[in-house]
């Protein structure tokens, strides 16, 4: 299967360097790197979608609520990852993230995540309905 193929439902995608330091005494890739790796695709979507301000200026912005990641092949140094994040199971104040990294080097899927996103008013401390425009552009999105 080709890297598009496997991408293909992903409409936010990112190319990444590994870092030498990105490794671990075992040599291959801190599992911590992973999930870094998310945030910075995570970063990119709610760029895309314009929600990236909410949280810094104490207006309704996204948090997250939780994650999780399925380890499917050891990455080492060098290799370049393709990031990958859609959304999934909008709803009223929270919609799910997934994420899929592949190995260049590999030409595999390296590893496949989720995340639970929610809504959240930074003045008040809590849950907030998604923005209108928030959620027209991740139906805009959504594959």
């Amino acid at each position: 299967m080709t890297a598009d193929a496997r991408l293909a439902d992903f409409p936010v995608v990112r190319r990444w360097p590994v870092a030498w330091g990105d490794q671990d005494t075992f040599a291959h890739v801190n599992n911590v790197v992973y999930f870094r790796w998310f945030e910075s695709v995570r970063i990119a979507f709610f760029e895309e979608i314009g929600w990236t301000r909410g949280g810094h200026t104490g207006g309704v912005g996204p948090i997250l609520a939780s994650t999780s990641c399925v380890f499917k092949a050891p990455l080492t140094y060098p290799d370049t990852v393709i990031l990958a994040a859609r959304a999934e199971d909008i709803g009223d104040d929270r919609f799910t993230m997934r994420y899929r990294i592949v190995s260049e080097r590999l030409d595999r899927v390296a590893a496949e995540g989720e995340g639970r996103i929610v809504s959240f008013d930074y003045s008040a401390g809590a849950k907030a309905p998604l923005p209108a425009e928030v959620r027209a552009a991740l139906l805009a999105l959504h594959p």
